[in-house]
């Protein structure tokens, strides 16, 4: 089958794909915690922010200056680069020819930009494919020129792809505005709620059964949806991006993970409408460090559950990262009636900065106003909340431990947690249901209502399934 087909019968999988609830994955890794955390907190110092692209201008339309054309640079196989041109079949057959090719670099030149339908770049390609981005590159401009009988979806999906660098200086502008102000959209209703109409909006990156990836240095904002997604994907870098969309724009996650393990997100800085970085089931081995988050919706994982679902997360560590002006902090969310686990997560050294939840675990999150209570849950156990601290939005409580009524959370760890309310004097109480759970240290607020011991029995058949 040729490289076309095979990308044109990947895309209509993948349209299917994206709708199915998180498959059953069972994990095998075993996480140590660190018990010799710093004595010293260094919570008042917030992380280094990441560095700023080479051009820190938006790319456009110059022809007068033109880096010199390179083996792979599309405009040698087509492309225009002027913003208005579909520049899709150059983009195509620069990736052919750079994926056959040995330590090949596939050039988005800066002082162009492009505009490339959605389309489907597939692998395996041999070594070392760098996928260097100094230019602009983006969708059409909405629905509405969006071609005919084409996935709305996702844009770009990278498929089946070993080795390879997405990296540079330029910008991946998803030209998201016209996709959020959809009639279904939440916030285009009255009181939240949606009206009639299509829905999907794309994914900007997709990365789908890939591994040993590296995501460097771009700049990305205004995704119709997720702006990155990595599914089935292993061994993966993530570092120095900068992911921005309005804080109203909606489901606009800056990274989201599901099925995918050994991944490092590190140095970057998102402001969106959603999760900054969002973790789905059979997730495991994840590292979060130095984030700038927000506003947003903060870090979360989940969620996990839906529509009686099998959710595995396990190995999820965040840590040295700032969480602002956000609806969440650090989260864990699960609908009732899943299975599952989500065990050995640490938040470590997070600065919280008017945030509305700063910890929350949520076992009945649910999008509609009357969901039924269902005695299946996802477990949650093993997490530990450490040096966390800094100011919440004294709308709600500043700890949210509602869990499952027939699986309780257990093994819930606080140490030196300090959070007061950005506005006034008065100290809201944590709220806690059905938690179990110690304070290491003392904490601000107490969070009394922890219950010590684990629960006499939990009585689910598929809570050691993962």
């Amino acid at each position: 089958m040729t490289r076309s087909l095979l990308s044109l019968a990947v895309l209509t999988f993948l349209s299917l794909f994206v709708l199915l609830p998180p498959t059953d994955g069972r994990t095998h890794s075993h996480h140590t915690r660190k018990k010799d955390l710093p004595a010293v907190s260094h919570i008042s110092v917030p992380p280094s922010p990441a560095p700023e692209p080479a051009n820190a201008a938006s790319p456009s339309y110059s022809g007068g200056d033109a880096e010199p054309i390179s083996p792979f640079d599309v405009r040698k196989f087509g492309a225009k680069g002027d913003g208005v041109t579909n520049d899709t079949d150059a983009f195509k057959m620069a990736w052919d020819a750079a994926c056959d090719a040995e330590s090949a670099t596939l050039l988005v030149p800066r002082g162009y930009s492009f505009m490339i339908q959605s389309t489907i770049f597939t692998g395996p390609c041999k070594a070392n494919l760098v996928f260097q981005i100094d230019g602009t590159i983006m969708p059409p401009d909405g629905p509405d020129s969006w071609p005919q009988g084409v996935s709305k979806r996702q844009w770009l999906v990278f498929y089946r792809i070993n080795g390879m660098s997405m990296q540079g200086g330029g910008l991946i502008d998803g030209r998201g505005e016209k996709w959020w102000n959809l009639p279904c959209k939440p916030h285009k209703g009255i009181n939240g709620t949606t009206m009639p109409g299509p829905c999907d909006s794309p994914v900007a990156i997709r990365f789908f059964m890939s591994s040993n990836l590296t995501v460097r240095g771009l700049r990305v904002m205004n995704s119709p949806q997720f702006h990155f997604r990595f599914d089935g994907c292993r061994n993966v870098l993530i570092e120095s991006l900068s992911i921005k969309a309005p804080s109203q724009s909606p489901n606009t996650d800056g990274i989201h993970i599901e099925n995918s393990n050994n991944v490092g997100i590190y140095n970057s800085m998102i402001s969106n409408g959603d999760d900054c970085v969002s973790i789905g089931a059979s997730t495991y081995d994840v590292d979060i460090r130095n984030i700038t988050c927000g506003p947003s919706h903060g870090i979360s994982i989940g969620s996990l559950g839906v529509r009686n679902s099998h959710a595995c997360v396990s190995n999820i560590t965040v840590t040295d990262s700032v969480i602002k002006h956000s609806d969440n902090g650090v989260r864990i969310k699960t609908w009732q009636g899943g299975s599952g686990a989500v065990s050995h997560v640490t938040f470590n050294n997070i600065h919280m900065d008017t945030v509305r939840n700063p910890i929350i675990i949520d076992q009945y999150y649910c999008l509609a106003k009357n969901c039924a209570n269902q005695t299946s849950a996802v477990y949650v156990s093993d997490i530990l909340y450490s040096n966390i601290k800094g100011t919440y939005d004294a709308r709600s409580p500043p700890m949210h431990f509602g869990c499952s009524d027939a699986i309780p959370c257990t093994n819930l760890t606080l140490s030196d947690i300090e959070l007061l309310p950005a506005q006034g004097q008065f100290v809201l109480n944590p709220f806690c249901w059905n938690a179990y759970g110690i304070m290491e240290t003392l904490t601000i607020p107490p969070a009394m209502c922890l219950v010590e011991g684990m629960p006499e029995k939990i009585i689910q058949t598929d809570v050691d399934h993962c």
